[in-house]
């Protein structure tokens, strides 16, 4: 079986144009700047799409477009910003056949984006990261033909926190969920517990959390608070977009 990255390799090879599809919630995280350097060196042409732009404020999309260049902002849920993606590739992309690779970290919404440009699904979603296991042809007009691709994270990079806030890693196989999730309450004081309709504990998250559980009637057999049910719950809610993101708290 080929390696995610020898799919990349071959994608560089075969494309003329790249779409990096980065998170908007989080662009810094979710830049691979290993594929970055690879397309720079094979003189290739980079398009920044940043996905999920419906999930953070308005300012936050402007401090991006200054740093990101050429950028196209598109919601691939609510088919926002597809059109001028669609244009943008035609303006970029100088052959009369465009073969167009979309790479990024795992769940981004890679596979979106695509279904999200043609109109119908082609590219197979799922909300699961590393749900698309090799490289998916589709045809998105007659002048343009996309290829979709596995998610790959920088070689080496072990920051499993980054991993499950930018939905790379798996909810449902994050070990120690709970102590993720106040790791994230940590990160966003007050925040977490806002969504779920309690009052902010910042000196304890753990006390939070079992207030959230015994809110929501996450118990085990006995009544004993169940955390970790909870906190996978949290997870889930944070990586498929119900809780918007706040403000980082430094």
């Amino acid at each position: 079986m080929r390696t995610k990255w020898t799919i990349v390799n071959k994608i560089l090879h075969d494309c003329n144009l790249i779409l990096e599809i980065l998170d908007a919630r989080f662009p810094e995280e979710t830049r691979n700047k290993e594929i970055e350097e690879k397309v720079r060196r094979q003189g290739k042409k980079l398009i920044y799409v940043i996905n999920k732009c419906d999930l953070v404020p308005k300012h936050y999309l402007l401090e991006m477009k200054k740093k990101f260049d050429p950028c196209v902002f598109v919601s691939a849920r609510r088919k926002y910003g597809t059109s001028m993606l669609y244009r943008a590739i035609l303006r970029t992309a100088t052959k009369e056949n465009i073969v167009v690779g979309v790479l990024g970290y795992p769940n981004t919404g890679k596979s979106s984006v695509i279904n999200a440009l043609k109109g119908k699904k082609s590219a197979r979603v799922s909300p699961l990261a590393g749900f698309t296991k090799s490289v998916q042809w589709v045809r998105i007009s007659q002048r343009v033909m996309m290829m979709d691709s596995p998610g790959v994270i920088p070689f080496g990079e072990k920051e499993h926190l980054k991993h499950v806030l930018i939905s790379a890693a798996d909810y449902g196989s994050v070990k120690d969920p709970d102590l993720m999730v106040m790791d994230l309450m940590k990160l966003y004081k007050g925040h977490i517990e806002t969504h779920y309709g309690v009052k902010p504990n910042t000196e304890h998250p753990d006390k939070a959390l079992e207030e959230i559980a015994l809110k929501h009637n996450k118990l085990r057999k006995g009544g004993v608070i169940d955390t970790e049910a909870m906190s996978r719950i949290i997870l889930k809610d944070w990586q498929q977009g119900r809780i918007k993101k706040a403000k980082l708290v430094e």
